[in-house]
């Protein structure tokens, strides 16, 4: 784990302060909010160059494994976050809606992280990486419209025309460029290595745009974080026991079993955020919750690797 993606929560957070002060002059607060799609559009390039979208067939190799987290985090995930979201956040339609944003799209990369923490089996976690990308990019627009369509925030043409500009775009100038690197292996693997800090710096510079130009609205709405933060948690708890339960019936090995939990728990906010701050402009709040799911999740996510570590998980 490199030094950035240890102090990944801290320069969310930093981001987030920063945003909040630089909005405080006018001619930043003014011109920050076109910033935010293009440091988001550089991310996903970026982060889409690193997921080896060439190796999708490996996923399928443990049929049993893939099946099963496919259901887990495409059938089940979804109506769970549904439920809650209707229990907890039927009443702010904005912190619904990114709700279950945050929690249909299932994490590309640093469940990788936390998977190798808890010694689980980090090579089938990768194996269904780009797979889980793959899917949430088809269904992210149809779980909205599934979930959200009545609340009159989503509309399905706009909602399109951001998946396709914002995730579609840089995906297919990664799938282009690593196919251009491929003839070079090694000069391949060296530039993703130097580009692997920049995700993070990039989505921090767009949640510190977002801050700076929407700050004074969230700062007015501090008491909407308490409402998000019980469905979330309640979130990772469930999900925990169901993954759990899920790999011992189907009798995985400790290290599959952890691998199924984290991909089953880790969330990808920053694709989810990408496509929040495009399809619902006007919509802040939105984007409020997905910046900080983060937050919530990550130490959850490091003391759940230490718990799966305790002789009594191993058993």
């Amino acid at each position: 784990m490199s030094i950035i993606e240890k102090l990944y929560s801290i320069i969310i957070l930093a981001a987030v302060i920063l945003g909040l002060s630089l909005g405080q002059v006018d001619l930043i607060r003014i011109h920050a909010e076109s910033l935010i799609v293009p440091f988001l559009l550089a991310m996903l390039y970026i982060t889409f160059l690193q997921i080896p979208l060439d190796q999708l067939k490996k996923a399928f190799k443990n049929i049993k494994f893939t099946s099963t987290s496919l259901l887990l985090n495409f059938v089940w995930t979804p109506v769970f976050a549904w439920l809650l979201a209707m229990v907890f956040l039927s009443d702010h339609p904005a912190l619904y809606i990114g709700f279950i944003m945050l929690m249909v799209t299932p994490c590309t990369d640093w469940y990788l992280i936390f998977t190798g923490i808890a010694r689980g089996n980090v090579a089938l976690s990768a194996a269904i990486l780009p797979l889980n990308l793959v899917l949430q990019v088809v269904l992210l627009p149809i779980y909205l419209i599934l979930f959200a369509g009545s609340s009159g925030v989503v509309e399905l043409s706009f909602l399109i025309e951001s998946v396709l500009v914002v995730l579609l775009l840089p995906l297919m100038l990664a799938v282009v460029t690593n196919l251009i690197l491929s003839r070079r292996k090694g000069l391949q693997e060296a530039i993703l290595e130097k580009l692997s800090p920049l995700p993070i710096l990039l989505l921090s510079l767009a949640i510190m745009a977002m801050f700076a130009a929407q700050g004074q609205l969230l700062l007015q709405s501090l008491e909407l974080l308490w409402i998000i933060f019980l469905p979330i948690l309640l979130f990772f708890i469930v999900n925990l026991f169901i993954s759990q339960k899920a790999g011992e019936l189907l009798k995985f090995s400790y290290s599959d079993c952890v691998s199924l939990s984290l991909t089953t728990l880790a969330r990808n906010s920053p694709i989810a955020l990408a496509i929040a701050m495009t399809a619902f402009p006007d919509e802040p709040f939105i984007a409020l919750i997905l910046v900080i799911g983060p937050l919530i999740e990550l130490p959850i996510l490091a003391g759940i690797s230490q718990v799966l570590l305790r002789p009594s998980a191993r058993n």
